[in-house]
C-alpha cells in the first residue's frame, strides 16, 4: 500500500506541476490510474485483520466509509482553494495530504503477520 501511495503521489505531482501536452498526459494517465486504483485494492484485507471477530465487519465498514466521507469533501475544498492558487496546485495540495496520510497510517497501524486473528 505504501508503494502504491508513493507512486500515486509522484504521478499526481508529475501531472500537476510539469507542463505536459496531450500525448504526455495520455502516457501519464496510465500510471496515475494504475497506482491510484492499486492503493485501494488491499484495504479490505488490511482492515479485516485489524478488528476483533465480533466487530470485524462493522469496524471495517465504519473505517472505510469515514475515509470516503472525508474524501468527499476534497473536491469542494479543491474548488475553494483553486481560486487562490490555481487548479493544478490545489489538486496537488490535497493529493499530497491524502497520500501522506495513507502512508503514515499504514506505517503506524499494527502488523498482524503471524498473529492468530481469531484471538484478537
Amino acid at each position: 500500500m505504501v508503494l502504491f501511495a508513493l507512486c500515486s503521489f509522484l504521478a499526481v505531482l508529475a501531472y500537476t506541476y510539469f507542463p505536459v501536452g496531450n500525448s504526455m498526459m495520455l502516457v501519464l494517465g496510465f500510471p496515475l490510474g494504475f497506482f491510484a486504483s492499486g492503493v485501494f485494492s488491499p484495504i479490505g484485507a488490511f482492515f479485516t485483520e485489524l478488528f476483533p471477530n465480533q466487530a470485524r465487519g462493522s469496524g471495517q465498514g465504519f473505517s472505510y466509509n469515514v475515509g470516503r466521507g472525508i474524501g468527499a469533501l476534497f473536491p469542494t475544498l479543491v474548488g475553494f482553494l483553486s481560486i487562490r492558487m490555481g487548479l493544478g496546485h490545489a489538486i496537488s495540495f490535497f493529493s499530497v495530504i491524502a497520500y501522506l496520510t495513507m502512508i503514515s497510517a499504514t506505517l503506524l497501524l499494527p502488523e498482524t503477520k503471524g498473529r492468530n486473528l481469531s484471538e484478537i
